[in-house]
């Protein structure tokens, strides 16, 4: 069993790398190291598998339809976790975060109906949701994307959808609620928190810390995909259910370093959404996925990594 993973070198990517190695599958990672965070970073996230026979590596951007092509040769399932990332950085530049979400998955859908492929599990987002009309989000729950990145999900999830109703290719989109662990990108908060209060330096929040997240462990992120390769149609929600504000977290993060840090507030940030809160029960019920790993272990284990890493 052949399978693709694009964006393969990145966080989530090379974590469904090294669980799809182990279990037996032969695996090709596909990434561009694009330079929206230092490219080492995502060589490195990969080095273990390097001497691995079942693993290969192609480096192409999912914009290249002829590079595409030839990656997909023989592929039976994809993981499309290929993205720019980051609200922020798709308010400074919608263009690009437009053109690698919404033209680049329209190129992997398009490279796939002719390639034999079985199914196409798609990396999407919560920030689909954006606006609040109520908490948690089921599915049905309104989509008013608060950014430009939030509106390039939507769109690659209603392309994955036209597809299958159009070519019969099978897809699932599953939507991540705010993904954290070992290897995650170095501008996400978790990360940011960790480093300075182990170094008992200040934690700068956005705002005046009552904006609220669901925190979602990669190993719970890993299983979800697993499963949805032979499980389920359309779109999920994979959120850890452990809903809290982003100054908890600051607090639990100094608690469980033992840090002397403090909080600091500073002014918000346009597009971000001020709560997420996962729904499951389709997940439950479609996948058979539930998370495991609660907030405070998802803490510890990264803490330890972290330190491990150093």
């Amino acid at each position: 069993m052949k399978i693709l993973i694009t964006g393969g070198a990145g966080f989530i990517g090379s974590h469904i790398c090294e669980r799809l190695l182990n279990d037996g599958y032969e695996v090709t990672c596909f990434d561009n190291f694009d330079p929206y965070y230092e490219p080492a970073i995502k060589r490195k996230n990969i080095e273990p598998f390097i001497p691995d026979k079942k693993f290969s590596l192609i480096e192409g951007d999912i914009r290249d339809p002829v590079v595409l092509n030839h990656a997909l040769e023989g592929v039976d399932y994809i993981f499309h976790e290929a993205a720019q990332a980051g609200v922020r950085i798709s308010i400074q530049n919608p263009e690009k975060t437009h053109d690698v979400n919404v033209t680049g998955t329209l190129n992997l859908l398009e490279s796939a109906r002719n390639s034999g492929v079985k199914k196409i599990i798609n990396a999407s987002s919560s920030s689909v949701y954006g606006a609040v009309k109520y908490l948690p989000f089921d599915e049905e729950h309104p989509k008013q994307p608060l950014s430009p990145y939030g509106v390039t999900k939507v769109m690659a999830e209603e392309y994955c959808r036209v597809f299958q109703d159009l070519y019969g290719i099978k897809t699932v989109s599953l939507r991540y609620f705010t993904v954290y662990g070992p290897r995650m990108r170095p501008d996400l908060a978790i990360d940011i928190f960790l480093r300075q209060a182990l170094i008992n330096k200040p934690l700068k929040i956005f705002g005046n810390g009552t904006k609220t997240r669901d925190f979602t462990f990669i190993s719970d992120i890993v299983d979800a995909n697993c499963l949805a390769m032979t499980r389920g149609n359309g779109a999920y929600n994979i959120g850890g259910g452990h809903k809290i504000s982003i100054k908890e977290l600051s607090e639990r993060i100094i608690a469980i370093t033992g840090s002397s840090s403090h909080i600091e507030f500073g002014d918000d940030v346009p597009g971000d959404a001020e709560h997420t809160s996962a729904n499951i029960k389709k997940a439950e019920r479609e996948l058979g996925w539930s998370p495991k790993t609660t907030v405070d272990e998802g803490l510890e284990i990264y803490k330890k990594w972290i330190l491990r890493s150093r």
